[in-house]
């Protein structure tokens, strides 16, 4: 019973930090911003979340906040990735893993594609 009650508490966790980064999104204009519940289908994460920038400037902006919107509500990033490409950003957050995007990037790699067996998630549906 232990197990079952840390790992929803640990998942109510996540939900919450992926609000916290799904916010930091939308305040920035973030585009096509998704939330994917992965905890069924992988051990990397609980939730991805991704979105596009419009250029450059727009993606590291992006970064920038969820970074800083993390950090403010306690989030430690645990990795980044990509950051001096301005295309592609990836912050490892253990338990979310944020992917943000030029559009073109965004298209050709295509994580909603590949992350299929993860659950659309409605932002409105998260701690």
């Amino acid at each position: 019973m232990s197990d079952q009650f840390n790992l929803a508490e640990d998942l109510k966790e996540s939900a919450h930090m992926a609000k916290v980064a799904y916010q930091a999104l939308e305040s920035k204009q973030g585009e096509d911003i998704r939330v994917l519940d992965i905890h069924d289908v992988s051990v990397l994460a609980d939730y991805f979340v991704i979105a596009h920038g419009r250029n450059r400037s727009h993606v590291q902006a992006l970064l920038d906040e969820v970074e800083d919107k993390l950090a403010e509500a306690g989030y430690e990033i645990m990795s980044k990735e990509g950051m001096e490409s301005f295309t592609w950003g990836l912050l490892d957050c253990n338990r979310i893993i944020v992917h943000i995007f030029s559009e073109e990037a965004r298209l050709f790699y295509n994580l909603e594609r590949i992350w299929s067996d993860g659950k659309k998630i409605d932002p409105s549906e998260l701690a």
